[in-house]
């Protein structure tokens, strides 16, 4: 591996991983970004766009000659992966814990020379772990299910980053017996017995219009639309995500 504080030409694959390399201080390196890199918004507008999460443009790849590259073993393929490394550096983060995702903020400023910005960033992260545990301590635990898809129904189950801060939240996965994210039908989450069906705003954008679907398959449970990119991303995002937690536990 190359000494990583000469790493200054990045490629992020990851959209959650580009956000955390912006709020490092590292904007000014970045050269290449995925469609989905919304945040913060101008990055789409400023740097190149060389496709999806699960779709790249090699060639254009290339073209930006990066340092390094980082994907992420859920969000892209081994396809990508192996093309990418190829051309350059590729670290291949793999998250399933607010543990991981404190441990990729340590290792991104070891990387890029910035372990001072990362470990404040870390210490915050920990703190807003530590307050929220407290604030949710006494709060009941609901059985849930998180939909991501639609056409077909689809769930994150066991194994998943979003399972992971479910169960922060005190809510009970009724699919936890399944792995990652499968296919169910709304009559299995029915006959399960959620008390509440979250659906998230990604992958699939649900809208208030899906919520009388579901009350019309599913009318034991309670539907409610929830921004999915507290509950998925990983990083700096993850330090607007437990107020935004708090909020919707007020909410119910």
């Amino acid at each position: 591996m190359n000494n990583p504080k000469k790493y200054t030409r990045i490629i992020s694959l990851v959209p959650s991983q580009t956000e955390l390399l912006v709020d490092l201080g590292l904007e000014e390196h970045i050269v290449g970004i995925t469609k989905f890199c919304i945040h913060p918004n101008h990055l789409t507008k400023t740097k190149t766009i060389v496709g999806g999460t699960k779709n790249i443009k090699i060639e254009k790849i290339k073209e930006l000659q990066p340092d390094i590259i980082l994907c992420n073993k859920e969000e892209n393929t081994k396809e990508i992966v192996e093309a990418c490394q190829q051309i350059a550096y590729t670290h291949v983060s793999d998250i399933f814990t607010l543990a991981d995702a404190i441990d990729i903020i340590s290792l991104y400023g070891s990387f890029f020379d910035k372990q001072k910005e990362a470990d404040k960033m870390a210490h915050e992260l920990e703190s807003k772990v530590i307050d929220f545990k407290n604030f949710i301590h006494d709060r009941k635990s609901r059985k849930v299910a998180y939909f991501i898809w639609k056409n077909p129904w689809m769930i994150a189950a066991n194994n998943t980053f979003i399972n992971h801060l479910l169960e922060l939240n005190k809510f009970e996965n009724i699919y936890s017996d399944l792995e990652r994210y499968p296919e169910v039908t709304l009559e299995t989450t029915k006959q399960r017995k959620a008390e509440l069906i979250l659906l998230s705003s990604e992958p699939f954008p649900f809208k208030e219009k899906h919520t009388a679907e579901i009350k019309e398959h599913a009318s034991n449970s309670t539907p409610i639309l929830v921004d999915g990119e507290y509950f998925s991303w990983y990083g700096s995002r993850l330090l607007k995500a437990f107020d935004y937690f708090k909020q919707l536990h007020d909410s119910i």
